[in-house]
């Protein structure tokens, strides 16, 4: 197994990195600016390449030889209205083609709780859950075996607290540390029942603490 990375020098996909690191699987970690990602990762472990999902030629370099793809992208709040269309939908669906075409065997997509929800107040940043519920579609209608994460709001802070996952449209508030993400969408590649899925996460105090493997085998 080889990962590929997308986002990587995001809060989410710096920990996906490392969780990638400490299961021994080689990285290439796609940045759009080198000098950011400087010192960022271990040499030994993680090959940085230059490129940007937006750019479709540079894509098919960057990944290269791996043989799974992990994407954390995601359109930064600004006054820009295209952001969330060009970065969560247009890059997304530029990633899947471009992964479909070197024959991927598996696409881990970090999305968002709540995205099939139109009134939700995020969809205020230039209908952001809009543009992440088409590109979960555009990627369950790709052919390629996916995973798709949705998790609650994001924290940087770490907790013990038990990871809480559902199907689609089944979780509606909850929070979750971003290492706890990394952890679901790397254990994604490696579990049989993760395949295929939406799975919609968060960590609660006092919830069963069930191994990964279970939570999604508990997922139909």
């Amino acid at each position: 197994m080889k990962a590929f990375v997308a986002g990587a020098t995001g809060q989410t996909g710096r920990r996906i990195v490392q969780a990638l690191c400490e299961r021994q699987i080689p990285v290439r970690a796609m940045v759009r600016d080198l000098e950011k990602a400087k010192g960022m990762f271990p040499a030994d472990q993680v090959e940085i390449v230059v490129g940007d999902v937006l750019d479709p030629k540079t894509l098919v370099d960057c990944i290269g030889d791996s043989t799974v793809v992990l994407c954390a992208t995601g359109a930064t709040p600004s006054f820009d209205f295209t952001g969330p269309y060009r970065v969560d939908y247009e890059g997304t669906k530029n990633l899947v083609n471009v992964s479909k075409d070197k024959g991927i065997e598996h696409l881990v997509l970090v999305s968002s709780l709540c995205v099939s929800q139109f009134f939700h107040p995020l969809n205020l940043f230039w209908l952001i859950l809009l543009w992440k519920k088409q590109a979960e579609e555009y990627l369950q209608n790709s052919g390629l075996t996916y995973t798709i994460v949705r998790p609650g709001g994001l924290k940087n802070e770490e907790t013990d607290y038990p990871i809480v996952m559902a199907g689609p449209d089944t979780l509606f508030d909850g929070s979750i540390p971003r290492t706890q993400v990394a952890e679901v969408s790397v254990e994604a590649l490696f579990v049989p029942e993760a395949r295929n899925k939406i799975v919609e996460v968060v960590s609660k105090p006092g919830e069963p603490q069930n191994s990964l493997p279970q939570l999604f085998a508990s997922v139909l």
